[in-house]
């Protein structure tokens, strides 16, 4: 055991020691002195802690410290009323502060007393009550808070973790400071009684044990009587004045001495007003040479308050030195470096001009505009793309990540225009070929003064920034479903729930996880179908997610539940859709492979069939793409998914539906057939 540990320990068996061993003079005096010396380094604590929590231990010192008060109480009231004497100090006290008139020096303490039983207690003990009640009422109120940050993203697991314990410890230590601050006015309360006891007794004693005449015992026990008063009072009255400094503390970001200083020499003007209201009592009959001086030490103070505020502080450059190495040093630096952004876009210097508004560059304003169109679009928040400058890519370079990755990559001309047309191989119109980032179209850069006569010959033509956000907003809704993690599911949750809370309660926790929702919507995504309409597809998982937690079966459900807006995504106004239909015997192949496990299912289908499918199936796709059509795969919802899992890999752009993701009123083509041999 350590021994500050071992320290505390014998000074709780030397206070019940206290109570029961009479202790020699010399002894008391010691004890009396530390008593005083603890009651000072309490007060001083507590005026420089910055909150309340950083003296947490506070109401278990208070009662320690009580009890080692009263239990000096008991031993100097012991050595009085036996020896009339009770060591040196009380002497000393005793003495110094009676003199002459014991009267007075009686009268003295009891207005110590008074000034701490009246009004240091009592209003330390009133607001240990009121602090107490409102940090618990305020406690709910705080923990939604965390809990809504945490959601929102503002603050990570461990933050919440360490916000929530605050708030607890909060409402235990108010809660046990209402408690604590009851020992104070006990305290006060037995000391009145003890000096009564300690002068009643002492002239009874005194006058007929010891032979004392009435003015010998009144002046040797009242002597030592305000003595011990004292010499208790003082530390009590520091010690009540501490419980009150800390119970009164509130929120700021310094300790008593400064905060004080700050708040209450912010205004040095105010300072000549105050020098000016005690010069003018001097020109009545109070002392003129004092509040003149009172009064040009405020104005003094004023004047070197202004020049302090007016002159500009200049860094201490040994100081910010070392706290940028010491930050350097730091863990927690460390781990900053592990944060990564979701979506990074990084140019190189020639391309400045696209964000710098100075130079009319409005990228920062598109940008906002493509996470409100694909909030739209999608049904997702795109988190905040990080912008910034590379000066490791080429001049007019760019490329953008997701999570750290290298997504897609591209190169402006800031001068030019990117024109596109059916027939790029056309002379007539000068540029340097390239394709267009986006689609992956033929295109050229042409010159300002080409533009006209570009536009005039039926090509498009797109100024960069445009380029630029076309191929952002694309590459961000090929990849939506991996920015789709359970943090955002679960904001998405708790959206919902604002609208339809017995909905979302009843998907999740249970029979669903937040996991178990975040599979289903990525699938969705991962097939440009949008999630905003989270009633739905709630509904949907609400109904099925009870008997299966297959999630991949799930979002086959919930596609289906979503017919008339996959209609509307894919069909025209005519409601006339052209797709590639896959036979009936290509069905049974694939119905017939499906492997089914503990893990879920998977299609093993021999390498010459799939080949085969996913040959005709491109074929097809590129006839229609030709006639500048979606290419769509219509089957059966039996094999849907697992015939998109065959084409993923190969034909990713090739949508494939299922009969029950159309309405009745879709007039359906077939203009190509899925078959094998």
């Amino acid at each position: 055991m350590k021994a500050r540990d071992l320290s505390v320990l014998l000074g709780v068996i030397l206070i019940i020691i206290m109570l029961v061993i009479p202790l020699p003079g010399w002894l008391l005096s010691i004890l009396i002195l530390c008593n005083i010396s603890l009651a000072l380094i309490v007060i001083l604590v507590s005026m420089n802690t910055q909150e309340a929590l950083q003296f947490s231990i506070f109401p278990s010192l208070l009662l320690l410290l009580t009890l080692f008060r009263l239990g000096l109480n008991v031993s100097t009231t012991r050595s009085i009323l036996s020896k009339a004497d009770a060591g040196g100090v009380i002497d000393t006290f005793g003495s110094f502060v009676i003199g002459n008139s014991p009267l007075v020096g009686f009268v003295v303490f009891v207005i110590l007393v008074i000034i701490q039983f009246l009004v240091i207690t009592k209003g330390s003990e009133r607001v240990s009550e009121v602090a107490a009640r409102f940090t618990l009422d305020a406690m709910p109120g705080k923990q939604m808070s965390i809990d809504a940050d945490l959601n929102a993203g503002l603050i990570t697991e461990q933050q919440a973790k360490e916000r929530r314990e605050k708030v607890e410890n909060e409402a235990d230590f108010h809660g046990a400071m209402d408690g604590a601050s009851k020992f104070v006015k006990g305290d006060a309360i037995a000391g009145i009684i003890i000096v009564l006891i300690n002068i009643i007794f002492g002239l009874i004693i005194g006058m007929v044990q010891m032979d004392f005449t009435f003015m010998e015992a009144v002046n040797t026990y009242m002597r030592l009587t305000v003595g011990d008063g004292l010499v208790s009072q003082m530390p009590a009255l520091l010690i009540a004045t501490a419980t009150g400094i800390v119970v009164t503390k509130t929120t700021t970001t310094g300790n008593l001495g400064s905060d004080v200083s700050g708040q209450l020499l912010q205004y040095p003007k105010l300072l000549f007003i105050a020098a000016g209201t005690i010069f003018l009592l001097g020109l009545t009959p109070i002392n003129f040479f004092l509040t003149t001086a009172i009064a040009a030490c405020l104005g003094l103070g004023g004047f070197a308050l202004l020049q302090q505020m007016n002159t500009p502080e200049e860094p201490d450059v040994e100081e910010e030195e070392q706290m940028e190495s010491s930050s350097m040093k730091s863990s927690e630096n460390v781990i900053d470096l592990l944060n990564m952004d979701p979506i990074e876009f990084e140019f190189g210097y020639a391309l400045i001009p696209l964000v710098d508004a100075d130079q009319g560059g409005d990228l920062l304003d598109r940008v906002v505009m493509i996470r409100r169109q694909l909030a739209i679009e999608l049904g997702i928040v795109v988190p905040v793309v990080r912008i910034r400058d590379n000066i490791q890519l080429e001049p007019n370079a760019y490329r953008l990540k997701i999570k750290g990755n290298e997504v897609a990559s591209g190169e402006l001309l800031l001068d030019h225009y990117l024109a596109m047309g059916p027939d790029m191989d056309d002379d007539t119109i000068d540029g340097i070929d390239t394709n267009e980032p986006a689609f992956g179209l033929p295109a050229k850069w042409i010159s300002e003064e080409d533009k006209d006569e570009a536009e005039l010959a039926g090509f498009t033509v797109v100024d960069p920034p445009s380029v630029v956000s076309t191929h952002m907003t694309e590459v961000i809704k090929q990849h939506a479903h991996s920015l789709l993690g359970r943090q955002e599911t679960k904001q998405l949750i708790d959206h919902l729930s604002e609208s339809y809370p017995i909905l979302a309660e009843e998907v999740t926790p249970e029979p669903l996880s937040v996991g178990d929702v975040q599979k289903v919507l990525a699938k969705l995504l991962r097939e440009s179908i949008s999630i905003r309409n989270l009633p739905v597809i709630f509904e949907t998982l609400a109904d099925f997610g009870r008997m299966t937690n297959d999630t991949e079966l799930l979002a086959e459900y919930v596609r289906q539940a979503l017919s008339s807006q996959i209609t509307k995504q894919y069909v025209g106004e005519d409601s006339k859709l052209n797709v590639i239909t896959v036979s009936g015997k290509v069905e049974k192949l694939i119905a017939e492979s499906i492997q089914q496990t503990e893990y879920g299912n998977y299609l093993a289908l021999d390498p010459q069939s799939q080949e085969t499918i996913v040959t005709t199936i491109h074929e097809e796709a590129e006839k229609l793409s030709l006639q500048e059509e979606t290419p769509i795969v219509l089957c059966s919802p039996a094999i849907r998914m697992y015939l998109k899992q065959l084409l993923e890999r190969f034909l990713p752009h090739v949508a494939v539906l299922s009969y029950n993701e159309l309405e009745a009123n879709v007039n359906v083509q077939s203009v190509g057939v899925v078959n094998v041999a």
